[in-house]
Order: C-alpha cells, then sequence, then structure tokens
C-alpha cells in the first residue's frame, strides 16, 4: 500500500513507489498524494523507486573520483558557451557565482559513434566531453542516465493523473527525443578558484547555491547525508533532509506551466557548507526542443490559461546563458504569464 509520511526530524513528504504496477487504484492513489504534495510542496522524496541500490553506489563512487582528480585534468574538460557540457567552476544562479563545481553530461542517442559526431551533438547542450583517465566513468554515469530516463517518465505519468489528464498527455513532449541531463555537483568549504581568476569573476554569494526554480519538467535529485537544501514552502524556508535510499523529486518550471499554476517550481537554494564538503546529483528531466509547452487543455478550458505556450528551446538557451555567464537577463517563468 502506498503511503505518505514523515522523515525524521521535520514533516517532509515521502511516497513509497512500490505498489505502481499493481492495480489502477494503487496507481490512481499514489498520484493523488504527489498531486497534493505538488501543490503544498513542489518537493517530495520517493522510495521503492526502482534504481538499484548497487548503482547508485557506483555513481556516488565515480563522482568522488571524478571531482578528486587533479584540477588540470578538469580543466582539460571544460565547458564553454558554446559547448555547455563538461566540468565547469564558476557556474551562476541569479547572476551570482555558486560555491561549487559541476560536471554535467546527457544522453548519447548514437552510442556506437563518438560523443562528439554530429550524430550526438545536442544543438543548445552540445555533446559529452569525459575524463580521459577514469575508466568505467562513462559507462557507469551512461546506465544511471537510462535509470533515471525510466523514473522520471514513471513520475510525469502519475503528475499527469494527478491533473485529472490521461497518464500520457504530456509524453509527447519526451518523445522520440529530450534534453534531459544529469550534472554532478561538488560544494567545496573553500572557493575552487585561485585569487586572481576569483578577481576577475563574478563575486560569490551569501549561499552556497542561491535560490531558484529549475526550467525544465521535474527533476531527480540524489544527495548526499551532508544536507543544506532548503525548499521554500508554505511561506518559509524548510530542509529537504537526506534520507538514505531515497530520491528527491521537485516540480519545475514546465510542469508549472502544464499544470497551470495547480503544481508550483518551488525556490530552492544550499546553505553555506561549514564542516564538510557536499555532493548532489541531480537529473533535469527535460522536453524536446521544438515542444510547445502550454497549460493543458482539460485546464485550461475550466479555468482559462495562465501562460502563452513557452518554446523549450529558447527557454532553455536563455537560461543557460544566465548560468554559464551574464550574457544578458536569465529568464524568469513570469515574463511568459497571460494578463
Amino acid at each position: 500500500m502506498f503511503n505518505i509520511r514523515s522523515a525524521p526530524v521535520v514533516d517532509f513528504p515521502v511516497v513509497d513507489l512500490s505498489q505502481t504496477g499493481t492495480s489502477e487504484a494503487n496507481r490512481a492513489q499514489a498520484a493523488a498524494w504527489i498531486a497534493e504534495t505538488c501543490t503544498k510542496w513542489g518537493f517530495f522524496q520517493v522510495i521503492n523507486h526502482g534504481v538499484p541500490s548497487h548503482l547508485t553506489e557506483q555513481v556516488w563512487s565515480e563522482t568522488h573520483r571524478f571531482f578528486g582528480m587533479h584540477r588540470k585534468d578538469k580543466l582539460a574538460i571544460l565547458r564553454t558557451r558554446e559547448n555547455p557540457r563538461g566540468y565547469y567552476d564558476r557556474e551562476l544562479t541569479k547572476n551570482t557565482r555558486d560555491l561549487k563545481e559541476v560536471f554535467d553530461f546527457g544522453a548519447v542517442p548514437h552510442p556506437a559513434l563518438p560523443d562528439h559526431h554530429p550524430a550526438n551533438h545536442d544543438r543548445v547542450n552540445g555533446y559529452n566531453l569525459w575524463p580521459a583517465n577514469l575508466p568505467g566513468f562513462r559507462s557507469t554515469m551512461l546506465e544511471y542516465f537510462i535509470a533515471c530516463e525510466s523514473l522520471g517518465m514513471q513520475l510525469i505519468e502519475l503528475f499527469c493523473l494527478g491533473l485529472g489528464a490521461p497518464a500520457d498527455q504530456i509524453s509527447p513532449a519526451f518523445h522520440p527525443s529530450h534534453t534531459g541531463f544529469i550534472r554532478l555537483n561538488f560544494y567545496p568549504l573553500d572557493d575552487p578558484l585561485e585569487a586572481d581568476i576569483s578577481r576577475q569573476v563574478a563575486g560569490l554569494g551569501d549561499m552556497a547555491l542561491q535560490h531558484h526554480s529549475d526550467a525544465g519538467a521535474l527533476t531527480i535529485l540524489l544527495q548526499d547525508n551532508v544536507g543544506g537544501l532548503q525548499v521554500f514552502a508554505m511561506n518559509e524556508w524548510r530542509d529537504v533532509p537526506p534520507m538514505p535510499g531515497a530520491f528527491v523529486i521537485n516540480t519545475a518550471d514546465m510542469m508549472q506551466v502544464w499544470s497551470n499554476d495547480r503544481y508550483r517550481a518551488p525556490l530552492h537554494r544550499v546553505l553555506p557548507v561549514t564542516e564538510e564538503p557536499r555532493y548532489s546529483i541531480p537529473f533535469f528531466f527535460n522536453p524536446s526542443y521544438d515542444y510547445d509547452c502550454a497549460p493543458l487543455q482539460i485546464l485550461a478550458e475550466a479555468e482559462g490559461a495562465h501562460y502563452r505556450p513557452v518554446n523549450w528551446g529558447e527557454f532553455r538557451q536563455l537560461r543557460t546563458d544566465g548560468d554559464y555567464a551574464d550574457y544578458g537577463h536569465e529568464v524568469q517563468l513570469e515574463q511568459y504569464r497571460l494578463p
């Protein structure tokens, strides 16, 4: 049987997915609970999600190996504005530099071809760059990517059911391809940039990661036991407690559009790390670039559409430019709201 229960220490919603495939009634009940948490919180955790624990353990091991490499080896796969996949150490949020290092990678549609082959080149996010001296890293990360895709589609269907729409209502946004990607995050205790470089770029903010909402459909987060993630829910900042074996799920901007504001894309942030470094691994599940996201018809007819259609490729490009460096304003969802 499904349950929503409180995680230790704080009252934080946790959803057990173990029974989603056993009956339509159980599936509908899970969808209703998820809809309630997305309305109140925009964040919840899932357990019994089907991603093998041995795989997540391998992913953690490879993540620590990656960020433990010599700096020159990480800089060898430094991302650029033209190819924003790879390593980066000066990510911006709200035009303020975050205290973290990141590594981004996406799907490989044609694994038999090199990542830099045109067939594997994403028109906004470029192509994957992999460390040359970490055998097993690429294969582990791509296996994990596939597992996250599967969980993401399961959740998308439950999100739709919770809105009173058919389970496959939003599925065309992700088929035959989508633009999801995985990010490895490392929050060190000290600025990773040398002093002379640090003076030439945007200054660090007062948070390890500034408050923001995610741009796509939903995010599947694997976080370590350090903590520090907070969500703004019910008019206050609330901790998102680490929970062994669970994924943290949050709604994002396009889901807010599809749901016509029933599901909110919540603000969240990461507090400064003070005692030990923090690691986290989000999978950002995003639509196809050509897809226009608009309030679902069943909601628009009942309530009036709150948003004009949002072309995901356009929105993503503007958000990417704002993350990489200050190439202009950071696009916000409110710019697409109808009067």
